[in-house]
C-alpha cells in the first residue's frame, strides 16, 4: 500500500451489561453522552446531521452522521475543530458502533478508521479505551466518577 494513502484503525470489542436499546440512548442522546464523555454535546441525529462534542476544554470533536440504524449501528465522520493539537480534521475519519445482543447485555464492536498516522492512532486508542470503559460503567447503572481527562489539560 502506498504510504500516502495508508490509514490507521482503532478497534475495540467489549461486553456491556445493558440492552442494546439502553446503549443506543447513551450513544445518541446528548444528555446521556455527557454522562460518560465530554462536557457538552449537540447532535442533529439524522444522516448528514452534525455531531459535536466538547470532549475536553478546547477540544471539540466534530463530524456528520453517516448511518443511523437503531439500536444496531451508528456511524459518523469524526475529527477535531481547529485549535486542537490533533491533525485529524473534521470529516477525515469515521467512527462506527455496532451493538449486538449478547445474553442479557450487548456486545459493542467499535471501530475508528481513517486515522492518519501511528501517533494519532495511539492517542485515539488511549482516548477511546478510556471513554468506552466509562460508557460500560454508565450503561450498567454505575457512576464512572469525575472524568480525569477534564483536569488533564
Amino acid at each position: 500500500m502506498d504510504a500516502t494513502t495508508e490509514t490507521f484503525v482503532v478497534e475495540r470489542e467489549l461486553e456491556i451489561a445493558a440492552a442494546p436499546e439502553q446503549v443506543w440512548e447513551l450513544l445518541t442522546d446528548p444528555d446521556h453522552v455527557t454522562r460518560w464523555m465530554g462536557q457538552w454535546a449537540a447532535f442533529d441525529l439524522r444522516p448528514g446531521g452534525e455531531y459535536r462534542v466538547g470532549v475536553q476544554p478546547g477540544s471539540v470533536a466534530q463530524g456528520e452522521f453517516v448511518e443511523i440504524d437503531p439500536p444496531r449501528r451508528l456511524a459518523y465522520t469524526f475529527g477535531w475543530e481547529a485549535g486542537t493539537q490533533s491533525v485529524v480534521a473534521p470529516g477525515s475519519s469515521v467512527v462506527e458502533f455496532e451493538l449486538v445482543p449478547h445474553g442479557d447485555g450487548t456486545l459493542l464492536r467499535f471501530t475508528h478508521r481513517g486515522l492518519p498516522n501511528a501517533e494519532e492512532t495511539e492517542s485515539h486508542t488511549h482516548g477511546w479505551t478510556h471513554y468506552l470503559g466509562r460508557l460500560a460503567v454508565v450503561a450498567a447503572g454505575g457512576d464512572p466518577g469525575a472524568d480525569p481527562f477534564l483536569d488533564a489539560k
